[in-house]
């Protein structure tokens, strides 16, 4: 990492800039400074691009509109291959929901109250019917939350887009 500091002052001098150990009372010759060539690094110093496999569904918006509180709750298993509402087959590993007025198709930020944690779902059923509750998740919603064990959990709404 020393290396790429060293680089970084070069061409920092190099520029015009100046650093705080660099001035005109304290010169640094760029002769006596030792700079590899990329070829003399080995593998384990030279920066590697991690790229994205997938975009995970917690990402935060910035335009979030807070849509309310309550309960959730969660479906599964039971209502695999069953049409939804909006028409489409439900597959409880899908991060989707289930809610009464939202429009089919909204994304919405569902945190669990208890531990922080968040997940965005689309809303592509109604539901739910029963109790106090706000929203019903697919399993796998339940589970990024945390609250499939459980059955229920205090959950924020923030709806992202519709």
């Amino acid at each position: 990492m020393r290396k790429y500091a060293t680089l970084a002052a070069l061409a920092l001098c190099a520029l015009g800039g100046s650093l705080s150990a660099v001035n005109a009372a304290n010169p640094v010759d760029a002769t006596a400074v030792a700079v590899p060539f990329v070829s003399e690094l080995n593998d384990a110093e030279l920066p590697r691009f991690q790229p994205s496999i997938a975009i995970e569904a917690d990402v935060v918006a910035p335009s979030a509109e807070e849509i309310g509180e309550g309960q959730a709750s969660w479906y599964g298993s039971q209502f695999a291959g069953r049409p939804t509402a909006s028409g489409e087959r439900f597959d409880p590993a899908e991060l989707t929901a289930a809610h009464r007025t939202l429009p089919f198709g909204s994304l919405v930020r569902v945190t669990h109250a208890g531990s922080g944690r968040s997940v965005v779902v689309r809303i592509n059923d109604r539901g739910p019917f029963h109790g106090n509750r706000v929203i019903d998740l697919s399993r796998a919603a339940a589970e990024k939350i945390g609250i499939r064990g459980a059955g229920s959990g205090q959950v924020e709404l923030a709806l992202l887009a519709s």
